[in-house]
């Protein structure tokens, strides 16, 4: 597995990561806990020492699995974690508070079974508390050996900046994927100039881009994607045009639409290290493919040329959950 540096830090990573939410939150009932520990340790085998938590998953529960299944690679993988989200659940709302901060971190601490958390990103941007009172916080846990780096997820361009001014900031995690482009305008020029890492999360568009989903497909009232307007019907079939691009270009290189979803974001920045996730083995192998999938400059053109003339029906997030992003 190749390895990408994230931005100016000296966090070095596979260039493609393991997203664990699904396996316990979001998409249904959690994976039994001995194959969750069984597909991370896969990863591992398989190159990946890069892997994407949160006390929100479960809460708790995703951050426990990860730290059994990793316990035995300490000092060979790379964890990140986030806080952010009152009582760990996100239903409850944002809670950013210094001393809210400082209890995840120590719970984490425990749950993953390290000595310092690798990546400790902020979950959601809280309004109620000044974004440089997170990051003097992080840094302060920084300063005792607790964190490593401070990251970002979901936050907009000027509270990156301000973050950045009191504790760098190694990395942002925000969504980007063919299917989710926004942060070509302000995020990507920002990172770039700041020297911060990219981690999209939904690299494959939630499994949108896998061309495995269609208008006759039928979410879980467990699965959140029930709830997304991006994955109701009338959206998913307008937004076939984009599946039928990516499976032709697939099929003319020998992969996969996942795989080709991937090497874009890949061939996008050397700073950017997309998370997939899954449950399934054959699916993990998959996806790691797209690390070797090399895009040429006129693949590349031929996606921008398609994209330029595509807009996505529908919105990412149903309207109850659209305060807590790009702030």
């Amino acid at each position: 597995m190749q390895k990408r540096t994230l931005g100016g830090s000296d966090l070095e990573v596979s260039a493609i990561g393991l997203g664990c939410m699904g396996l316990s939150y979001g998409y249904g009932p959690a994976t039994d806990r001995g194959d969750a520990i069984k597909l991370i340790r896969a990863a591992v085998d398989r190159g990946v020492t890069f892997f994407d938590t949160a006390e929100a998953y479960g809460p708790g529960l995703n951050e426990e699995v990860v730290g059994e299944a990793l316990e035995p690679f300490k000092g060979e993988v790379v964890i990140a974690t986030k806080f952010g989200f009152r009582d760990g659940k996100p239903a409850n709302g944002l809670d950013s508070r210094p001393e809210r901060i400082r209890q995840v971190a120590d719970a984490a601490l425990s749950r993953l079974r390290v000595e310092t958390i690798d990546l400790f990103y902020q979950h959601r941007v809280d309004p109620a508390v000044p974004i440089e009172d997170v990051a003097g916080t992080v840094r302060d846990l920084i300063a005792a050996g607790k964190v490593r780096h401070f990251g970002l997820s979901e936050a907009g361009a000027d509270t990156i900046r301000r973050a950045h001014a009191v504790q760098p900031v190694a990395a942002l995690q925000n969504e980007y994927s063919l299917w989710w482009r926004e942060p070509e305008k302000e995020i990507l020029p920002l990172l770039d100039e700041l020297g911060i890492g990219f981690v999209p999360f939904a690299p494959l568009g939630k499994g949108f881009l896998t061309g495995k989903l269609d208008a006759s497909t039928s979410f879980a009232k467990d699965d959140f994607r029930s709830t997304v307007p991006r994955f109701q019907p009338e959206a998913l079939k307008a937004n076939q045009a984009l599946v039928e691009l990516v499976t032709s270009i697939a099929a003319d290189k020998g992969a996969t639409p996942a795989q080709i979803a991937l090497a874009w974001l890949l061939a996008q920045k050397p700073w950017i290290v997309p998370i997939p996730g899954t449950t399934k083995l054959h699916r993990l192998e998959e996806n790691l493919g797209g690390a070797t999938v090399k895009l040429t400059t006129a693949d590349l053109a031929r996606i921008a040329e398609a994209l330029s003339g595509f807009k996505a029906e529908g919105d990412r997030y149903p309207a109850s959950h659209q305060r807590f992003v790009n702030r």
